[in-house]
């Protein structure tokens, strides 16, 4: 009887003296897992992955970048490391301060071998419109366009939890990721703009952006206003401003959230060769935006990598749950409150506002991969 099942490679963070490093069994897995494959001659390669926010220290070394970029060359492709901006003040929110981040992070093209790319342009609003097959919530994604212009994707994810999806592993490196600023409002809102006059210096450049009379100049104030009337909710205006004065409310539910965030995953990918890699390691109980990080709630699992990204999230959650509670971590410190409801799942009793399964099960529905999964254990 023919296996069906999406094979996901693995391989431990183990090493042996004067043995091989953890950035060359992590070229090995990907090489085991057949990224040879695919032909990469003279072709652009994004590898997508978070830089992390300016005071966090738990998101991926440069050194597995760049583990995974001189595979890329080695197979004749162009590798670029790239990323979006994001949609809330912070180190990334346009391109100039997010490749600062980067760089103090450590992803320079020295260090990772090949060069950086802010894939939504300088202020997040360089996106392309990607039609998504089989979408329910979501028609057109707004995608950054350098991550489309790529012939070639490639994940490289940080799994760890999230305080609105869970976990964060390939769904959430892609989805989310690569949205835009308007794709990213996108998938967290289906609200219109607002705008605080006290952050709003009346410059008038998120006007410019605005297609559809959204916005209003008044001249008495020297403000911007929404007319509510005429806003569509694109978000273009949230890229635009440089004062952090315009904001959408986060007003879609977490179920909703991580569906559409799969729907956008299935845009990015759709139609063209794409590879994926999660480490679980630095297991934090939030997202590598935060500009700080606690104390990983579960020890080092491993490396996984696979060509179906729905396999590979479900591969890391279920090694994960086989994982006991590191001792002082938030998960833990729950656990251990008074009163305390065990969901028997490690994630929602970290976050228990969360609702991961929504968005595995929805990406198996759209085709995006799938559930069964054989897993091929590279350990030694």
């Amino acid at each position: 009887m023919e296996n069906n099942k999406s094979k996901v490679y693995f391989t431990d963070f183990h090493t042996t003296a004067y043995g091989e490093g953890t950035a060359k069994k992590l070229q090995r897995l990907i090489k085991a897992a057949g990224i040879g494959s695919i032909d990469m001659a003279g072709k652009f390669v994004a590898i997508k992955m978070h830089f992390g926010e300016l005071g966090n220290l738990s998101f991926l070394r440069p050194n597995y970048a760049k583990a995974v970029a001189d595979v890329v060359k080695e197979l004749g492709g162009k590798p670029f490391l790239t990323d979006c901006n994001t949609m809330y003040p912070g180190s990334r929110k346009n391109a100039i301060d997010h490749l600062y981040c980067a760089w103090e992070n450590g992803f320079t093209p020295l260090t990772v071998g090949c060069p950086v790319i802010i894939g939504d342009g300088l202020k997040g609003t360089d996106d392309i419109a990607v039609p998504v097959r089989d979408g329910e919530y979501v028609k057109e994604a707004y995608i950054g366009r350098a991550v489309m212009d790529a012939d070639i994707f490639i994940s490289l994810s940080h799994f760890k939890g999230h305080e609105c999806t869970g976990f964060g592993g390939a769904i959430k490196n892609i989805g989310m990721g690569c949205g835009s600023r308007a794709g990213k409002k996108d998938q967290h809102s289906s609200g219109q703009a607002s705008i605080d006059p006290a952050l709003c210096r009346g410059c008038r450049i998120c006007q410019r952006e605005c297609a559809n009379g959204g916005l209003e100049y008044d001249a008495h104030a020297g403000k911007m206003t929404v007319n509510k009337a005429n806003c569509v909710g694109c978000g273009r205006c949230l890229g635009a401003c440089n004062f952090d004065a315009i904001s959408f409310s986060d007003s879609n539910a977490n179920e909703m959230l991580c569906r559409r965030m799969a729907e956008y995953t299935k845009a990015v990918v759709d139609g063209r060769p794409n590879f994926h890699i999660s480490l679980v390691l630095d297991v934090s109980p939030n997202c590598d935006c935060h500009a700080e990080n606690d104390v990983p709630i579960l020890p080092d699992v491993g490396m996984f990598a696979s060509f179906d990204p729905v396999a590979l999230d479900w591969a890391c959650v279920d090694a994960c749950q086989k994982m006991p509670p590191l001792p002082g971590g938030q998960l833990y410190r729950n656990m251990h409150k008074d009163g305390f409801c065990d969901h028997h799942d490690h994630f929602k009793n970290s976050n228990p506002s969360v609702e991961w399964r929504a968005c595995l099960e929805h990406a198996e529905k759209i085709g995006l991969g799938h559930r069964d999964y054989e897993l091929v254990d590279l350990t030694r």
